[in-house]
């Protein structure tokens, strides 16, 4: 088995074909795939076992991101372990090949992809996006951001330590954390691209980051996250998303989406600080500060290799567990 795939999901019948379908694309072959669901009504898991997924399951009351990874790669027998969110398909047939190519070196011990957003996604999510997934990849990053809705791991190592199943959100940080501590590193692979489908409501913006910045404080109990940060930030990547709409002729359309996902965003970062202290520098980068040359362009594609396509018809229903 060359990798076991662990997909978390719960109520995902709209998105869980279009994953599972770009999976059996590519151009690896050799794999497990394993869906951890939390108490799903819809088709979720019949969608999944008729496209070869092995179920396991945790109650809903049991449920945290951490704790559905660890029910997952318990269960899987790979010495790679690839994780996905239900909501999420890859662009291109060799994603899997260029999120594993990384731990040829050794020293790697967490790669994680490219994401880019649906054309449903905010404006300001795709600005997001953009930050946080450049289009040039990383052998060795200089910080430990990273992202579960699409990433990899040596089971190896997570056997020495498991994901924090206490932790809202951000498992994904602190096990990444801990890998820098130890002296090994995170890759990033800008080839290795998907497409994440969030589409929430305003107040389950402001609760993801809400949670996430609760998770964030509980990781880092020394840091802060001020009123006066809330307005700076607030204000700051408002009138970046403003600037970049303009430059796209889409001002009109998109001002007032930028304001309302920017005040939940933070809004709900700040309340998340309040409820579980300074920040790194080179984190508060990668999570909250704009870039003047950050786009909300899709990705130009990439030579020589071409896209996957989908042709799923669309399911009724479905919401959305998280990131």
């Amino acid at each position: 088995m060359f990798c076991s795939i662990v997909i978390r999901a719960y109520n995902e019948e709209r998105h869980i074909g279009k994953l599972l379908a770009g999976i059996s694309q590519q151009t690896i072959k050799d794999v497990e795939v394993i869906l951890v669901d939390s108490g799903s009504s819809d088709r979720t898991v019949e969608i999944a076992r008729s496209h070869g997924a092995r179920i396991v399951t945790i109650r809903p009351e049991d449920f945290t991101f951490g704790r559905s990874l660890n029910t997952g790669i318990a269960a899987a027998t790979a010495d790679l372990i690839v994780m996905a969110s239900a909501h999420v398909y890859p662009v291109y047939p060799d994603w899997l090949e260029r999120l594993l190519e990384p731990f040829r070196d050794p020293q790697v011990a967490l790669v994680y992809g490219k994401q880019r957003g649906a054309e449903t996604s905010h404006f300001s999510e795709h600005q997001i996006f953009h930050h946080w997934f450049p289009e040039q990849s990383t052998l060795r990053q200089s910080h430990p951001f990273c992202n579960n809705a699409n990433c990899a791991i040596r089971r190896e190592l997570w056997e020495q330590r498991p994901y924090d199943e206490t932790l809202p959100a951000l498992e994904d940080l602190a096990w990444a954390r801990w890998v820098f501590e130890g002296g090994l590193a995170v890759a990033y692979s800008a080839e290795a691209e998907i497409i994440h489908v969030h589409n929430e409501t305003w107040q389950g913006v402001y609760n993801r980051y809400r949670r996430e910045g609760m998770a964030f404080k509980q990781i880092y109990p020394q840091e802060t996250f001020r009123w006066m940060d809330f307005w700076r930030l607030l204000t700051g990547n408002v009138l970046s998303d403003w600037r970049e709409a303009a430059r796209q002729g889409v001002f009109a359309r998109h001002a007032l989406d930028i304001l309302r996902f920017r005040w939940n965003q933070f809004r709900g970062t700040y309340h998340g600080y309040r409820q579980s202290g300074p920040l790194s520098w080179k984190l508060k980068q990668a999570f909250y500060y704009p870039r003047s040359q950050t786009t909300g362009q899709a990705s130009a594609g990439r030579r020589g290799v071409q896209p996957i396509e989908y042709n799923l018809p669309p399911a009724a229903g479905g919401k959305q567990e998280g990131a």
